[in-house]
C-alpha cells in the first residue's frame, strides 16, 4: 500500500499542469453507437469524456474515442453502452491521444483494454506511454529468426518447430481446442515475459485463464488483457494495440516476450463493425480492406530487434467461420505470418488432443534453426502421417492389400504410435530436447 502511494505521489511531482481553458463539445446525432460531437477538433485515437448525468462535474459519464470526422464535426465511438445518453451532452478530451500506457507496473495484473485493473487489485501507476500504432521502423531493422523456441507442446516442439520472434497463427472452427491449445503453451513456454490478450472471447474464459495462469510464481512475469465480446468494437481493438504495445515496450528493454492473442478473428469483426459504421464498401466476404488490414499491422509489429536484442514472438488464435480455411481473415493471416497450427474437426472427434493436423501445418523458419538430422525425422513422420490420412477409407474398409506400398504398410503399422506421439495431456509439459529425441527414437526404432 505505501509503495503504490509513493509511486502515486511521485507521479503528482512530475505531472506538468495546465492552464489553459479546456474546451468542450456537444453530441448532437447518435446512430448505433456512432456519435457526432460539434465544437471540438481532435485526432483520431483521442479519448473523450461524456457528461450525461443531471450534473455537469463528471458525476455521470461516459468514455468515447474518436474515429473520424465528416462535415466539421467528429464523429466518435462510445467505449461502452448509448444507455442515458442524451443530445447536448458535453464531450471533453482526456488523455494523451495516440499513446497508452505501458510499463513494468502491469505484471502480474489484469486488466481491461484501457489499461484499468480488473483483477481487484489496487490502481496501476503507470509512468511511461507508448504509441497505440507501434514505433515503426526500417525493414532491416528486424533481426533474423535464428533460435528455437520452447512451447511445451511435443507435437509442434518436434514436427513444427517455433522460433524466437516469430509469428504463428492457430487456426479452426470453434470449438475444436485452440484455447486449450494456447492454455497449454502459455503454461508450458519459456519466456521472460508472458502477455496475454484476450480479445472478444468469453467472460468465462478471462476468469478461468486469469485463475490458472495469474497463480504463483508464473504471475510476476504475466500480464492479461481482457476485452470480452460483449464490449464495444473499438474497445475490443484498443485492448489488442494495448497489448502489443506493452509487449514492443519490453522488446525495446531488451527481454524476450511472448505475445498470445486470441483471437485475431474477434480484432478483425471490430474492424469491420468500425469500418460499415464509418461507410466503408465491404469488400471480400463483407469485410472491409481497413478491417483486414488492422490485423496486417497488429501481426506486423512482433518480431526480432537487432537494435535492443529483444524479441516478441507472437502466437495468434484465427477462427475460420464455417470450418472454412479460405476465409478472408484465414487467407489474411496464412499469408503474413511465418507459419500456422492447424487443428482438425475430424481428429477431434476421434479423441485427438491437440487435434493438430500436421499435415496441413507449417514453421516457415524451422529449416533454419533445426539440424539436418532433426529436419530429415520431421518429414518422414509427416510423409507417414499424410500417406494414412489420404488411404485410411480403403484401410479401414479393407479394401487395401498389404505389400502394395511399402511406406503405407510402415505407416499402418505404426498408426498407433504415431498418434500417441501427436496426443498429449492438458497439464503435461514436454520439453523441446525431449519432443526431438522421442521422434529420433519412434522414425529410428
Amino acid at each position: 500500500m505505501l509503495g503504490s502511494t509513493s509511486l502515486l505521489l511521485a507521479r503528482c511531482e512530475e505531472a506538468q499542469p495546465e492552464f489553459a481553458p479546456r474546451r468542450y463539445g456537444l453530441v448532437t446525432a447518435c446512430d448505433g453507437g456512432l456519435l457526432e460531437v460539434s465544437g471540438l477538433s481532435l485526432p483520431i485515437g483521442a479519448q473523450c469524456r461524456i457528461t450525461h448525468g443531471p450534473n455537469k462535474d463528471g458525476a455521470g459519464s461516459l468514455m468515447a474515442e474518436t474515429i473520424g470526422f465528416r462535415g466539421g464535426r467528429m464523429l466518435m465511438m462510445l467505449l461502452g453502452d448509448t444507455v442515458l445518453l442524451r443530445p447536448g451532452a458535453r464531450v471533453r478530451p482526456e488523455g494523451k491521444p495516440g499513446m497508452l500506457p505501458v510499463g513494468e507496473a502491469f505484471l502480474g495484473r489484469a486488466v481491461d483494454g484501457e489499461g484499468l485493473p480488473i483483477d481487484g487489485g489496487p490502481p496501476i501507476a503507470a509512468r511511461h506511454d507508448w504509441p497505440a500504432g507501434g514505433v515503426r521502423g526500417g525493414a532491416l531493422d528486424r533481426a533474423p529468426v535464428r533460435e528455437p523456441f520452447d512451447v511445451g507442446v511435443r507435437a509442434l516442439n518436434a514436427l513444427t518447430t517455433f522460433g524466437v520472434g516469430q509469428r504463428i497463427g492457430v487456426m479452426a472452427g470453434s470449438g475444436v481446442g485452440k484455447s486449450v491449445l494456447l492454455d497449454m503453451i502459455a503454461h508450458g513456454a519459456e519466456a521472460e515475459i508472458v502477455i496475454v490478450a484476450l480479445i472478444g472471447e468469453r467472460a468465462r474464459e478471462v476468469s478461468d485463464f486469469v485463475e490458472k495462469h495469474m497463480q504463483g510464481p508464473r504471475r510476476a512475469r504475466s500480464i492479461v488483457v481482457a476485452v470480452p465480446a460483449d464490449h464495444a468494437p473499438n474497445l475490443r481493438i484498443r485492448g489488442a494495440m494495448l497489448a502489443t504495445s506493452m509487449a514492443e515496450y519490453f522488446r525495446a528493454a531488451g527481454h524476450q516476450v511472448l505475445l498470445i492473442m486470441d483471437s485475431l478473428t474477434r480484432v478483425a469483426h471490430a474492424g469491420r463493425e468500425i469500418a460499415l459504421l464509418l461507410g466503408e464498401p465491404g469488400a471480400a466476404r463483407g469485410y472491409p480492406p481497413s478491417a483486414l488490414a488492422t490485423i496486417t499491422k497488429l501481426v506486423e509489429r512482433a518480431g526480432n530487434s537487432a537494435a535492443s536484442s529483444g524479441s516478441i514472438t507472437g502466437l495468434y488464435t484465427v477462427l475460420a467461420d464455417g470450418d472454412n480455411q479460405d476465409d478472408p481473415v484465414v487467407d489474411t493471416a496464412r499469408a503474413i505470418l511465418d507459419g500456422h497450427v492447424v487443428l482438425s474437426r475430424d481428429l477431434a472427434q476421434r479423441g485427438q488432443y491437440p487435434a493438430i493436423d500436421i499435415a496441413a501445418s507449417l514453421s516457415r523458419v524451422m529449416n533454419d534453426i533445426v539440424d539436418p538430422l532433426h529436419q530429415t525425422d520431421a518429414r518422414a513422420f509427416r510423409a507417414l502421417i499424410a500417406n494414412y490420412e489420404a488411404n485410411r477409407d480403403l484401410v479401414l474398409m479393407g479394401a487395401y492389400r498389404a505389400g502394395a506400398d511399402p511406406q503405407l504398410d510402415r505407416a499402418i503399422a505404426m498408426h498407433t504410435a504415431l498418434t500417441a506421439f501427436l496426443s498429449q495431456p492438458q497439464r503435461e509439459i514436454v520439453s523441446l530436447d525431449r519432443s526431438v529425441a522421442e521422434l529420433a527414437d519412434l522414425m529410428n526404432a
